[in-house]
């Protein structure tokens, strides 16, 4: 079956059909640095750091490019109330959007384009646009003209009237239209600019990715990504510019993901209700936070709350734990239970891509996941808790291969129960057992075991359920952790 995604543009599902066989080239739209990025951003991040490792995991040779904006509106004024020059505020800002990302595991992107560097190809687009008759400049500006684009409202399925009848025209614009759009905006005083044929300016925001994801991809690319508020104006816009310019189509999918929700509403530094990354994930594990959004299709809204990213730690954790009883127990082929162990991973390998396969469907991945968790977890009980070496080997070797997928399961199972837990009390902390008195009970709860003291280890195990300590038995150990 060949990958089918959604296309923004068609409002279809649609099979995969690169423009070259074997190969990808996607383009998706980053961030604009002048501040910490927040829970959105890092959803947007994961959703396509997931379809990269998918389909790379397919056989296709991926080419991922992602840009930087590093000027802007919002960046210059940040850098004036600070009294520092713009490259130094983004410099800084994309240093922490590259330590947030590294921390959730994204991997870098092939090509991480910034927009100052391409300014000269900007205006070589621009007056390009000029030449065609798409573009007019109007006192220091240039502005896109929509008029020359009869396809405009394509991808967000936009009627043109009801559009122009939302905008207008500012006193000082040169517009036409009211929905032209500026591809070159004229210096105003003491903001940072670039000379050009129609005098000192800097360029428009839509203007960039036309010219960075053509400068790498092409003037032909498959993949176009982005979080769905681009899909208008910025999207619409690029294609425009793009295809005005290119004089055919432009990109054969779009791809938007939908938003992260607090109390039913998106999350945004505008409305003041975002998360910041390094503020979740200073006490939730990264997995846990894949995790969490991998939950919900990425095309769907998901509300983030800290009752449903507990969820989807308890979930993870159970998933670990199974992981924990699979590890190594001993030599032996293992005979009818290798056998039967293969078939479960092997029925939920082919599950896994199917729901892969279905848009990138993570969330019915996830799904199929827990049912084989369940059907190995019958396996060990039926082997009395314990399986050998091979008969858990295929297993495991799954749960590494989805986890190569989604960026999970990079730990091993005793490291994962390790981490410190939220609310964890400190040594003696309100009467509550710390780390190092949980570890002595353990200790001496092994010894009274190895003597077959099985009373003293019930009693040690039972006060240390009454703090809120669960331990698990395996192969290799005992683990504990703390009760959420």
């Amino acid at each position: 079956m060949a990958v089918q995604l959604y296309n923004t543009l068609t409002r279809r599902k649609e099979p995969l059909e690169t423009l070259e066989p074997g190969r990808v080239k996607m383009y998706v739209c980053g961030v604009t640095v002048y501040d910490l990025c927040h829970l959105g951003h890092a959803r947007a991040a994961i959703v396509f750091d997931v379809i990269r490792r998918y389909l790379g995991r397919r056989g296709y040779e991926v080419t991922f490019v992602c840009n930087f904006t590093d000027v802007d509106d919002k960046i210059i004024a940040r850098a004036r109330r600070l009294k520092i020059p713009i490259g130094e505020l983004t410099e800084q800002f994309i240093g922490e959007y590259y330590k947030d990302m590294d921390a959730l595991g994204v991997r870098r992107a092939d090509i991480a384009p910034r927009a100052t560097a391409h300014i000269g190809e900007m205006i070589e687009m621009i007056e390009d646009l000029i030449e065609k008759g798409a573009a007019y400049p109007g006192g220091g500006d240039v502005y896109f003209d929509i008029s020359r684009f009869p396809a405009y409202g394509k991808l967000s399925h936009r009627n043109l009237e009801e559009l122009e009848a939302g905008f207008r025209v500012e006193p000082g614009e040169g517009k036409r239209n009211p929905l032209d759009f500026a591809l070159w905006k004229a210096s105003k005083p003491d903001e940072p600019f670039w000379e050009s044929p129609w005098g000192p300016g800097r360029p428009g925001w839509h203007i960039e990715c036309s010219v960075m994801s053509s400068r790498y991809l092409g003037d032909r690319f498959d993949i176009h990504g982005g979080g769905e508020d681009l899909v208008f104006p910025h999207h619409e816009n690029e294609i425009a510019q793009s295809e005005g310019c290119f004089g055919h189509d432009w990109v054969r999918y779009w791809i938007h993901n939908g938003f992260v929700r607090i109390n039913h509403e998106k999350m945004s530094k505008s409305k003041g209700n975002f998360f910041t990354i390094k503020s979740v994930l200073a006490d939730t594990p990264a997995e846990v936070v894949r995790f969490f959004l991998l939950g919900t299709h990425y095309r769907h809204p998901v509300d983030y709350s800290d009752q449903v990213v507990g969820e989807a730690w308890r979930g993870l954790d159970r998933l670990y734990n199974l992981l924990l009883r699979l590890g190594p127990s001993g030599a032996g082929a293992g005979g009818e239970q290798a056998r039967r162990m293969k078939e479960e991973a092997d029925a939920f390998r082919a599950r896994f891509a199917e729901a892969m396969d279905d848009d990138f469907n993570t969330a019915r991945a996830l799904g199929h996941l827990f049912d084989f968790a369940r059907q190995a977890n019958s396996l060990l009980l039926e082997a009395g808790g314990a399986l050998p070496r091979e008969a858990a080997a295929p297993a495991v070797e799954v749960f590494r291969e989805v986890g190569g997928v989604l960026g999970l399961f990079g730990h091993e199972p005793e490291e994962w129960f390790r981490q410190a837990r939220p609310g964890a009390p400190e040594e003696g902390e309100n009467g509550q057992l710390g780390d190092t008195q949980v570890e002595e009970l353990i200790s001496k709860r092994t010894d009274a075991r190895k003597r077959k003291d099985f009373k003293e280890a019930d009693r040690i195990r039972e006060e240390l359920a009454e703090a809120g300590i669960l331990l698990e038995d395996g192969p290799s150990g005992t683990i504990w952790k703390r009760r959420l």
